[in-house]
């Protein structure tokens, strides 16, 4: 299949900030830590967890809950952690389905790099929205997504469901 020139590239300036930033940088602790919950896209925090949005995410609305407390592995984690967590998944639920009318969802956990844990030493549990027909031609034919919605305007409207 062959696509008009024109159509050859899509244009994602934003996504250098991925590319370009320092792989030894620990955001998730410098979100667990931050004072600024905007500049670090934290929609919510609890005791033991916090609830952030994923800045490079698999689909819009791809948020994370994650223990303050920095571990690899879920068995580190104690039951407060753990129900803290899961409590956050529902209440990521919820947001989403009111604020992006989503339909069903991926949950789950990448443990170790080898099972495709971006930052293996800070767990992480993923809360990704889903949609009927939400893989579109983009990923199927140009491996490639569209986010319909941009990061600061999302975190606003899910900051603005919570009140």
């Amino acid at each position: 299949m062959s696509f008009p020139d024109d159509l050859r590239a899509i244009w994602a300036p934003w996504r250098v900030e991925y590319f370009s930033m320092d792989k030894s940088r620990d955001f998730l602790s410098e979100a667990a830590q931050a004072q600024d919950d905007a500049t670090h896209l934290v929609v919510a925090r609890r005791k033991n967890s916090f609830l952030i949005m994923n800045r490079f995410p698999y689909a819009v609305g791809h948020m994370m809950a994650v223990p303050y407390r920095k571990v690899a592995d879920i068995a580190e984690l104690n039951e407060q952690e753990q129900l803290e967590l899961w409590g956050l998944a529902t209440h990521a639920q919820r947001l989403l389905r009111k604020v992006l009318n989503a339909q069903g969802f991926n949950i789950g956990l990448n443990i170790g790099k080898c099972a495709g844990a971006g930052v293996a030493d800070h767990l992480h549990l993923h809360i990704v929205p889903r949609w009927d027909g939400d893989n579109n031609f983009m990923p199927v034919l140009a491996d490639t997504r569209v986010m319909p919605d941009a990061l600061r305007a999302l975190y606003d409207k899910l900051i603005a469901a919570q009140v």
